[in-house]
């Protein structure tokens, strides 16, 4: 019996394409809470990126990957990266420059601005955050940082931070995260503060940072849009978010009824 289902934002409930959460999306998810199952977020965005969730009432919110989780009554679990990761960080931005994003509780700010920052926004319409002078965010708490590298100089910043790892779903950037967070982590969190099991869960998602969440959950399913390496790991492969992704795959596992 499912108890509790975890979803990934974008490409899974908000399209790509309109940059909104169908309607067929968000009737599942009231259906779903009528039935009793307890609904959380997990995604790579922060607190300041959830205006798209049109507040509807989640019972939990796994964001930055799992650096920060919270209920709407209170913080469940929070990690930040090392202050001396971060000064690393800050040093191989001085020999090799790169757009970074570094994302406090409430907000997130860039070193710089490109077309490749700029790129990502009119994907996800959640980045269209200032540059600014970053020196002092070694003095901040820091969840999350975004690296617009290729997948060889990631491997090389990481060498600099050694507390942290990455992950990415897009192939201009990777999100910089301390190890010990993570999607997955974020569930084992939100079982324990409910009392549900591992068995009793499922999870939705498309893109690389949601496969240590989707490998973890009793139940995993690939949105149609996902990509091939997602797909090969689920359980189940639904529609795409564009054509009734969520409900479909919830009316096949029998957890709500089609629309009338």
């Amino acid at each position: 019996m499912i108890k509790a289902i975890f979803f990934d934002i974008d490409g899974t409930l908000a399209s790509f394409k309109t940059h909104q959460i169908p309607d067929s999306t968000f009737y599942t998810l009231n259906k779903l809470k009528d039935n009793g199952i307890k609904l959380f977020i997990a995604t790579g965005r922060g607190k300041d990126g959830l205006d798209i969730l049109q507040g509807f009432p989640f019972d939990g919110y796994i964001t930055l990957n799992g650096q920060y989780c919270f209920t709407n009554d209170e913080l469940i679990y929070e990690n930040t990266i090392d202050s001396q990761d971060i000064q690393a960080l800050l040093e191989y931005l001085k020999e090799k420059p790169f757009p970074c994003g570094f994302t406090e509780e409430h907000t997130k700010y860039f070193n710089m601005r490109n077309h490749l920052v700029d790129e990502i926004h009119a994907i996800t319409h959640n980045d269209d955050h200032p540059a600014r002078d970053c020196s002092q965010v070694i003095h901040k708490k820091i969840y999350q940082c975004m690296c617009f590298v290729d997948e060889n100089e990631e491997k090389e910043l990481l060498k600099v931070m050694p507390h942290c790892h990455a992950s990415r779903w897009y192939p201009t950037f990777c999100d910089i995260s301390p190890i010990g967070g993570s999607k997955q982590h974020g569930i084992d969190e939100f079982l324990k503060h409910y009392h549900i099991d591992l068995s009793q869960t499922m999870a939705f998602g498309d893109g690389g940072n949601d496969i240590p969440m989707l490998k973890h959950v009793a139940i995993s399913v690939a949105m149609g849009n996902a990509s091939d390496e997602v797909k090969s790991i689920a359980d189940y492969i639904t529609d795409d978010v564009d054509h009734d992704g969520i409900l479909n795959a919830c009316v096949h596992f029998q957890l709500c009824q089609k629309q009338e």
